[in-house]
């Protein structure tokens, strides 16, 4: 459960422009006290051998100093401005949704952060000189100067890498890839290996639920709305052990729960030495093994990277834009992590105690669900598009060869025979059916039949 409330909070300061630079800035503020220090104590060691260190007067570190300050700051207003319109460009482009993308992008939050610690070190090291050329008791602090100095030239090449990478980062091929790598990143986080039990004793596990429950079962619901973004099934586990319940979990990460929705039904299982349960304190309990949010996030949600891949896809399809190139290279994407998906051994649903006791029922995730978030509104948009419609089926033939069980290769076909059915009616020309009936046939093949 900590793991979980931890990655929340993580994926919350992530996905926000203010905390790295908070942090780079509170890190400076510290560096500047130290290095003020070290110059009250007239202390430079080896910069002052290497003939480094500013030794102009006070006025003189005052003017660099102010120079220094009033650039950054002023980079940092067009940084933001750069950015923000960055956004824009990406909400109206790519969707909504994929400015969670960008507000994770650590590059801006670096840039962001570089100049405005820069500012903030330049004020505070500002305030500690005093006096005058001709003072005897002014203090410069020459270390601390030189440091600026060095800050501001360090600025100067972020300036140059923000103005590239602002102008790629913008680009379709590198937001389509990095949503494709989160969705890898993803796959390796929720599937890294076996969890529960093979497909034969699924079935098996079926039978151990018993015939009343959905009769007698009593049902939690959700104390507010918002999306799943997290369930944290050890602490269920650990519920049902206590209490001598059986549960089973009717949401999963990125399903939508409504003000006093269901989130779980638990059975009370009979024993010799069992109490009544305190259903108010399970009801808390397993609000806690909940995280719901605002906005859906890919901390246990595979399809939220499938998702965004089709939203680009669909506004590429879309009169308006008419981009079927870009179309291409999500299907393209699409068709990589779903091969992937087409050998991972998905977990069973069924968890068992240390006795081998039924205790937590899943909402599962299948490769057929899967298949459907991925291809289904790209194949209601792309039938009077032969090039889209082709490689719609070029994808289906490659991730066909990865996959084994009967009941995938079932939902392939089903969607190949969908597209082909929606293309005779939709494309014009015989020329483009006959396209379409080849890689038809290529799924046909490829997928053993």
């Amino acid at each position: 459960m900590k793991d979980i409330r931890l990655g929340k909070l993580w994926d919350s300061l992530n996905s926000s422009y203010w905390f790295v630079p908070t942090v780079m800035t509170t890190i400076f503020a510290a560096i500047a006290f130290v290095l003020l220090r070290l110059d009250r104590l007239s202390y430079y060691g080896p910069l002052e051998k290497w003939g480094w260190i500013y030794t102009g007067s006070a006025d003189g570190a005052r003017g660099v100093l102010s120079t220094v300050a009033g650039s950054t700051i002023g980079i940092t207003a067009t940084a933001f401005s750069i950015t923000i319109v960055a956004l824009q460009l990406a909400s109206s482009n790519f969707g909504p949704r994929i400015l969670r993308n960008f507000m994770q992008d650590s590059g801006n939050k670096f840039v962001l952060g570089t100049f405005i610690s820069t500012f903030i070190y330049s004020l505070l090291v500002l305030r500690a000189i005093y006096g005058s050329a001709n003072d005897r008791n002014q203090f410069v602090p020459h270390l601390s100067v030189t440091v600026g100095i060095i800050l501001a030239v360090f600025c100067t090449a972020v300036l140059i890498y923000f103005i590239h990478h602002a102008s790629t980062i913008i680009q379709v091929s590198y937001v389509i890839s990095e949503i494709s790598q989160e969705l890898d990143n993803t796959i390796d986080k929720l599937y890294p290996q076996k969890i529960g039990n093979s497909e034969p004793e699924h079935k098996h596990s079926q039978k151990l639920i018993p015939d009343n429950f959905d009769n007698e079962a009593f049902p939690i619901r959700a104390s507010k709305r918002g999306y799943v973004q997290a369930i944290d099934t050890e602490k269920l586990m650990d519920v049902a052990c206590q209490h001598n319940l059986m549960v089973r979990i009717l949401t999963r990460p990125g399903k939508f729960v409504v003000g006093q929705g269901y989130l779980v039904k638990i059975l009370v299982m009979e024993s010799d030495n069992s109490k009544t349960p305190d259903f108010k304190e399970i009801q808390k309990q397993i609000h806690k093994a909940f995280i719901l949010g605002r906005e859906r996030n890919e901390q246990q949600d595979i399809e939220f990277p499938i998702n965004q891949l089709v939203e680009i896809a669909l506004r590429a399809l879309s009169p308006s834009l008419n981009d079927p190139f870009t179309a291409i290279r999500c299907i393209d994407h699409l068709s990589a992590g779903l091969s992937r998906l087409a050998q991972t051994n998905f977990p069973s649903p069924y968890r068992y105690d240390g006795f081998n006791n039924l205790r937590v029922i899943a909402h599962p995730v299948t490769f057929v669900g899967l298949t459907d978030a991925a291809f289904n509104q790209i194949r209601q948009n792309c039938c009077s598009d032969a090039a889209v419609t082709v490689r719609l089926l070029e994808s289906i033939a490659i991730i066909a060869e990865y996959t084994q069980t009967s009941q995938n290769k079932q939902a392939l076909r089903r969607h190949a025979d969908l597209i082909l059915k929606g293309s005779r009616q939709e494309l014009s020309f015989e020329e483009d059916k006959q396209d379409v009936e080849q890689r038809y046939a290529a799924v046909l093949k490829a997928n053993g039949q």
